[in-house]
């Protein structure tokens, strides 16, 4: 599969960032999907068929094994309820009242699709925030970071200050956890800047 071109089924800045740095070359094709989750849908069960929906849907544009698609979903939960982006202002301030001085979970689902099928990684992270005052909330909700961002912070950014610590991937938080990214890749013939995929051993 050497030569295969990656094609990014998002249109995150993130996840394009994060790609970047392993030196991947791709090209973006943004999936629209229906991202309602189904009834008693388990929060785990929804961020991994929401990727392989879209790896899924991307991949019929294009021919394999030329081509393969990656796709990622990245929630936050918290009370085993998943926290959205911010609808508005009064929805932000919930969130955020929500997870300060508590622990939450980042789940991202990656997946890709190849001519070797549907391969798909869950990783969890756990992030534990300050306690926010209300001043607080309201400063930060009067940046424009929170507002495309699950759960209503962006670690990478300003809400990095929220986070007292965190356990396991941060990558994972941005959205897109790198090791398991890599990984995946180069075990299905995609070329990194590491090299190629006969390199990775788990």
């Amino acid at each position: 599969m050497t030569g295969t071109r990656l094609i990014l089924a998002s249109a995150s800045p993130r996840r394009r960032e994060l790609l970047n740095q392993l030196g991947v070359s791709y090209l973006c094709d943004p999936a629209d999907i229906d991202e309602a989750p189904l009834a008693s849908e388990a929060p785990e069960d929804y961020v991994q068929r929401m990727a392989q929906e879209k790896a899924s849907a991307v991949a019929t544009r294009y021919a394999v094994p030329e081509h393969a698609v990656l796709a990622a979903d990245t929630i936050v939960v918290i009370d085993d309820k998943v926290l959205g982006k911010p609808r508005d202002h009064f929805h932000g301030l919930a969130i955020l009242a929500r997870l300060s001085g508590r622990q939450h979970s980042v789940f991202t689902a990656v997946c890709l699709y190849s001519v070797s099928g549907l391969c798909c990684e869950l990783v969890e992270t756990q992030v534990e925030f300050t306690q926010l005052s209300r001043e607080v909330c309201e400063s930060y909700l009067a940046t424009e970071e929170p507002w495309d961002k699950a759960g209503g912070y962006g670690i990478q950014g300003l809400g990095g200050a929220f986070v007292r610590s965190i356990q396991g991937s941060y990558s994972n938080v941005v959205g897109l956890p790198l090791c398991e990214t890599w990984q995946l890749l180069v075990s299905n013939g995609i070329t990194t800047a590491l090299g190629p995929g006969d390199e990775v051993h788990e």
